[in-house]
């Protein structure tokens, strides 16, 4: 329904994780204001640039308002929407019958992740076409959050709610800019708040972040020393009176010799020496850490990008486990659930899942499916290298490949080598422009939408997500502009199915556990599309509370339900493994290392970032959000431009053993010296490193070289460079 004049509507936010509960003002059909709730019980009126632009993003001369199909001259002509998924099914059931189910393939970017009916319809058209080919995002950001957990297990009954920590340790996380992780739906706030009321902070990151600002503690490392770093604070733990949770350790895990021989000789003098730091930081940490009663450790995209993803997100779960940090028996549930059912209420272990998934082979490099899915960093190659298997068909959903994969230059190849390449998305970016169809959808103040995707988050990581049972249903605030022909995301793909000639299932995105979600699945009408509504209904069945009752009240809210943490069942078996052998062979190899010594040829250590105005190559073009910076600055400390002759707004150079962009020079003492700050995701490089003055940090990074060898990433931050002024 279009909004009417004089009124005042809450829409969902789309523009990032947070997914912030906004305002929208009207009057004459016209969007005159749009700020944070207010009086929303989790978000406290918090927005953000992204959110607040987006009525701007409607009318942006970028925006596609009809698809586009390639021509035989290479150029673009518009198409209708429904024609253009219909030839687009056409052409993957024709590769599919040629080639093979495992020849059609689908990547899920970041926008695809928090588009919950698009995913959801995704996943039901890979598994109708029966492949396997599913890669998404989080394999090259944060995949330790998978994998880690498949080694350790899980502690049902939770941890205890964000305002109850007495210690906080971020890793390569600064949630204040990226609204995940840590510090719940009001970053800035709730720090400030817990600060107030005594709780310690403790951060480690080469970069001074706006939370490493206020910390008790700043350990400011080399990158890529989080591994290390967290190994010496277990170590330091484990050799304080008080420093283990002896009973709760004796009674939920097990592995504690194991991990005690592997930790030893992560002395802090050792680590400090390795990581540049003062070992007095490493020994303050861990005392903050040994003294909090309640606490929460979070790595963000820092600790996984910058080498050893699953051991550094292991042993922050391990830090957690020895200090005890979990609610137990008779404690309240923070969030019995609103929208997805968590896991049953007990105070007991489920113990390590097989951290390979279903193990399903690539061809590329030995890697293989994990928990987290398959290796997007290897999905380049398996476009690229010939034979039986190739990838011939990729689905793009929410995603930029050409910005965000490793390589900028292979996936560029890969992209062209496609038989059909399909991106759904709302501006011609630089892997739209290599599509043989770009699908226009609508944009978020255009969709209805909830909060159950960010839900689902609150069952990841410490921090994540709501802690509170909150929900929130917000319809569309306004149809396309006039003319336009545009279809939400999820209905390309219901009709790319069944122009295929193929039956979708939909599984409920409510239900957590994959074999109970398929069961609870509701076939679709391939003749007669569903509404946004139905498909919303279909997501959430039997969720703990009824749509109707969520969609009832304007705004998000609290909705009065309470749960009790259960005791352990009698003859419960599961325990949470602290001394996981794979994770204590990384451990041993990582102590056998020669100490870290500077490259010569390239002396820098680019670090990855995000900028507060973006999120990575979206709508940079729009006026306010590209106000502060119309190019990808590389930031420098800057007794390093002096000793370099640099000058500030100076083109740079920046080569790695792979590669060459030319970026602008901005001076931040906020940046570790012998290291460059630059924003994932941006700017898009021709041959010569540059092409309208912004550069792509992913073209310096190479898939083969310095991979982990579970999840496939490469080093994405904190990888050797060198820099010099471009004349």
């Amino acid at each position: 329904m279009a909004a009417q004049s004089g009124e005042r509507r809450h829409v969902i936010c789309r523009a990032c994780h947070a997914s912030c509960d906004l305002v929208v003002d009207l009057a004459d059909g016209r969007i005159t204001g749009v700020h944070g709730a207010r009086d929303n019980p989790v978000y406290h009126g918090y927005s953000c640039i992204k959110g607040r632009e987006a009525p701007a993003l409607l009318t942006l001369p970028s925006r596609l308002l009809h698809s586009l199909r390639r021509t035989a001259e290479c150029s673009f002509e518009q198409i209708g929407s429904e024609q253009a998924a219909g030839e687009v099914g056409q052409r993957i059931a024709t590769i599919a019958a040629e080639h093979g189910p495992r020849s059609i393939g689908l990547y899920v970017g970041t926008y695809g992740h928090i588009n919950l009916p698009a995913f959801m319809m995704a996943m039901a058209l890979m598994r109708a076409i029966d492949s396997p080919m599913i890669f998404t995002s989080l394999t090259i950001d944060q995949p330790g959050k998978i994998t880690a957990p498949a080694l350790h297990g899980n502690w049902l009954g939770g941890v205890p709610p964000q305002d109850r920590w007495d210690a906080l340790l971020l890793l390569g996380a600064n949630p204040v800019v990226s609204q995940v992780g840590g510090l719940g739906m009001n970053p800035a706030r709730n720090l400030k708040r817990s600060r107030a009321r005594g709780m310690k902070l403790v951060v480690v990151d080469p970069r001074r972040t706006d939370c490493a600002a206020v910390a008790d503690v700043h350990v400011q490392p080399r990158a890529g020393e989080d591994a290390a770093i967290l190994a010496c604070l277990i170590r330091e733990i484990l050799r304080a009176p008080d420093g283990v949770d002896a009973a709760f350790v004796a009674a939920e895990c097990e592995g504690l010799e194991a991990l005690r021989s592997a930790v030893e000789p992560f002395t802090p003098e050792r680590v400090a020496a390795r990581g540049g730091v003062p070992a007095a930081a490493l020994t303050d940490a861990a005392q903050v850490l040994i003294r909090a009663k309640s606490g929460a450790v979070f790595a963000g995209t820092g600790g996984n990008m910058s080498g050893h993803p699953t051991l550094v997100e292991y042993l922050g779960r391990i830090i957690t486990s020895l200090r005890g940090w979990y609610l137990r028996a008779g404690d309240a549930r923070p969030n019995p659930g609103v929208f997805i059912n968590p896991p049953p209420p007990l105070a007991a272990a489920a113990p390590p899942s097989s951290v390979l998934g279903a193990g399903r082979p690539t061809r590329v490099r030995g890697l293989s499916e994990t928990a987290a899915g398959m290796p997007t960093a290897a999905l380049a190659e398996e476009i690229l290298v010939p034979g039986e298997g190739r990838i011939r068909a990729l689905i793009v959903l929410g995603g930029n490949p050409v910005m965000a994969w490793p390589d900028e230059a292979m996936t560029t190849r890969a992209m062209r080598e496609l038989d059909l390449l399909v991106c759904v998305d709302p501006k011609l970016t630089a892997t739209a422009a290599l599509a043989d169809y770009v699908l226009a959808p609508r944009l978020g103040l255009e969709i209805m939408n909830t909060t159950a995707h960010v839900e689902i988050a609150s069952n990841f990581g410490a921090g994540m997500g709501f802690d509170r049972p909150y929900g929130q249903v917000a319809p569309a605030l306004t149809e396309p502009p006039a003319g336009s022909d545009v279809l939400e995301e999820w209905e390309y793909l219901h009709a790319i199915a069944a122009t295929a000639g193929l039956q979708l299932s939909l599984d409920p995105a409510s239900t957590l556990d994959p074999v109970a979600a398929a069961e609870l699945g509701t076939k679709l009408d391939m003749d007669q599309r569903p509404t946004s509504e139905a498909i919303w209904r279909m997501l959430v069945k039997s969720s703990p509370v009824p749509f109707d009752d969520v969609a009832a009240t304007p705004g998000g809210r609290l909705f009065d339900r309470r749960e009790t943490i259960q005791p352990k069942p009698d003859g419960w078996a599961g325990r949470l493994q602290i001394g996981d052998a794979m994770m204590m062979a990384e451990l041993a190899a990582l102590a056998a290392e020669d100490m870290p010594a500077v490259d010569d040829d390239f002396p820098f250590q680019l670090l990855s970032r995000r900028l507060n105005d973006v999120m990575n190559s979206s709508w940079h073009d729009n006026p306010k959000q590209g106000r502060r910076w119309r190019r990808n600055p590389a930031f420098i400390h800057p007794a390093d431009m002096e000793r370099l002759s640099i000058t500030a707004g100076e083109d740079v150079a920046i080569e790695s053993r792979h590669g060459r962009v030319v970026a602008v020079a901005e001076p931040a003492d906020d940046v570790r010296p012998g290291c460059i700050s630059m924003s994932h995701g941006w700017g898009q490089s021709d041959a010569s490193g540059r092409l309208g003055g912004e550069a792509n940090a992913a073209r310096l990074i190479a898939t083969d070289r310095d991979f982990d060898a579970l999840t496939g990433i490469p080093r994405m931050s904190g990888f050797a460079v060198r820099v010099a002024p471009l004349a």
